[in-house]
């Protein structure tokens, strides 16, 4: 909880607005509720009891093939080949926070950029 609440402050201090949920399960009904509302995910891999974020990432990008999915985690980052989703970033724990506003800065502005140069039928 302690990780969660750092990563919510520095990104709000980075301008970024957030939306925070205590687990995968209220992570997912959040983003089911308003999908428009969640423009990339950041997730720790192990969130306690129930789903990982392994899963909120698929559940996602399910629904919006291009969101922005950063990972952090310690003892999961092996994992992360295996089990993330394509073009997505690992960041492994212990991290500082510049780095993770960046690349979700890069991860935002790639979508942004890939959103203003698709065909217009596409």
């Amino acid at each position: 909880m302690l990780v969660r609440m750092d990563i919510v402050s520095g990104l709000e201090d980075a301008g970024f607005v957030i939306v925070s949920a205590k687990n995968a399960e209220l992570a997912i009904e959040m983003f089911d509720a308003d999908p428009p509302r969640i423009c990339a995910l950041v997730t720790d891999v192990r969130l306690g009891s129930g789903k990982l974020g392994w899963e909120i990432a698929r559940h996602l990008r399910h629904a919006v093939p291009a969101m922005p999915v950063i990972y952090v985690s310690g003892e999961s980052a092996k994992n992360w080949g295996k089990h993330g989703v394509p073009n997505s970033i690992m960041i492994s724990k212990p991290f500082e926070m510049a780095r993770l506003v960046t690349e979700l800065s890069n991860l935002l502005d790639q979508q942004s950029l890939g959103e203003h140069t698709a065909p217009a039928d596409a």
